[in-house]
């Protein structure tokens, strides 16, 4: 089975046209370089426009080259490759690449063209694109609908001729006025003209406005450029004030310094002068009690001093020590009520 299949594979090779010669030789060892030549010229066959690389020199590429062509022929031929064997590049790798001919070899005998009278020069001329095909299939079925809409577009016009080949009818059988058809044309024409005059001008506006809006962006530019040149000049130099700003500011703040120092002193000096006279106060108050009680006392005394005058008259030392002791008493009395109305008026 593994001769017969590999005949076949060369046979259908040679029919479609496969410019080398292909002997069972070749895949006694693995000859993956042989492998992939094949297989880039059968993607060739179906899709010439494919795009694969072909660089199959190390490892890695060899792989995506053999995943690359299993996914072409899945998506584009439904053909299902075992990508293991494919890699061994032997004798196995033959019956993948048959799946692959065979369909070519079957489309191209359904063409009528027989594999024996083909010549190598013809079958190398021969080429089948399955990709256009597939396309071709699609612009048909695309065509297919449109006539279908067109038909059915065309199908309602002619259901309407009858109405329409009354009017015009009619049209043509009235004859045409030249001077009116004239007029006609001549209105036309002046309305064409007259908006052509409407679109120049506006035109003309857009290009003015154009030039205003442009001299506008310049004469705003060379103003920004004068106004930085200004900024920049007046921050590098020194005002000529700027010393006696100075100086005044260092006054100033010398000055707010002996203000604050004045403050607080005032303000503690006014402390000190209520807790003085609140200590007064309380000092004040103080005597006058003191000097009430001993007011309300010497009232007191004198009254018992008159009840007691009133007693024996017959010892006459007594009276007069008595007499001194009155005296001396008023006098005492006299000299308190004086300090106590002094203080009292003070």
């Amino acid at each position: 089975p593994a001769l017969a299949c590999f005949s076949d594979f060369t046979e259908m090779m040679r029919a479609l046209g496969y410019p080398r010669l292909i002997s069972m030789e070749n895949f006694h060892t693995p000859n993956f370089m042989l492998v992939s030549e094949v297989l880039l010229w059968l993607v060739k066959r179906y899709e010439p426009q494919t795009d694969i690389p072909s660089d199959v020199e190390t490892e890695q590429d060899r792989v995506f080259f053999i995943k690359a062509v299993a996914q072409f022929m899945a998506t584009k031929a439904h053909i299902k490759l075992n990508t293991k064997k494919l890699y061994q590049a032997d004798g196995y790798a033959v019956k993948e690449l048959l799946k692959i001919t065979s369909v070519l070899y079957g489309a191209m005998n359904t063409k009528g063209v027989e594999r024996a009278d083909l010549s190598e020069e013809d079958s190398s001329k021969f080429k089948f694109d399955l990709g256009s095909k597939i396309a071709d299939l699609k612009a048909a079925r695309q065509l297919a609908s449109e006539i279908t809409s067109k038909g059915a577009s065309l199908y309602d016009l002619l259901g309407k001729e009858v109405e329409l080949r009354e009017a015009r009818t009619e049209s043509i059988a009235r004859p045409l006025e030249i001077n009116e058809a004239e007029k006609m044309m001549k209105i036309a024409i002046d309305c064409v003209l007259e908006q052509v005059q409407k679109t120049k001008g506006m035109l003309n506006n857009v290009a003015l406005d154009e030039a205003n809006l442009e001299a506008k962006i310049e004469k705003r530019k060379l103003e920004l450029e004068r106004s930085q040149k200004r900024l920049q000049t007046l921050q590098s130099v020194r005002p000529a004030f700027m010393d006696e700003y100075e100086k005044i500011e260092e006054q100033l703040q010398k000055q707010y310094s002996i203000y604050l120092e004045k403050f607080r002193n005032l303000t503690y000096m006014e402390q000190l002068l209520d807790d003085h006279r609140r200590t007064e106060q309380e000092m004040f108050e103080e005597t006058a009690n003191m000097l009430r009680l001993m007011q309300n006392r010497l009232k007191e005394e004198e009254q018992h001093l008159l009840k007691s005058g009133n007693n024996d008259d017959s010892d006459t030392e007594i009276q007069e020590d008595v007499g001194s002791e009155s005296e001396v008493e008023d006098r005492q009395i006299m000299k308190q009520r004086t300090t106590t109305e002094t203080l009292l008026q003070g």
